[in-house]
């Protein structure tokens, strides 16, 4: 097992992650993902499994540098550098 986990994503969203997640899970390019989805989306299954998959799926966990740090800050300690 590889340890995978499949999250919604973060950065790779157009509604709520869903497509973008599973195609960073399957190693796709999300825009096909979008493409089966949205064929399924005439079938009723389709929407269902969309929003159900919306509802049940995590969002992706916020990545922490080994420092401690989070990656939108600018300091990876999470602190300001400058002091008096």
């Amino acid at each position: 097992m590889s340890g995978k986990k499949l999250y919604k994503s973060r950065t790779d969203r157009k509604i709520s992650g869903v497509c973008g997640g599973i195609a960073e899970y399957v190693g796709v390019d999300a825009t096909l993902v979008r493409i089966v989805w949205l064929l399924l989306a005439f079938t009723s299954i389709g929407l269902i499994a969309y929003i159900i998959c919306a509802v049940i799926m995590p969002v992706e966990p916020d990545v922490v540098d080994y420092r401690g740090g989070d990656r939108r800050d600018g300091d990876a300690r999470g602190e300001d550098d400058r002091r008096n």
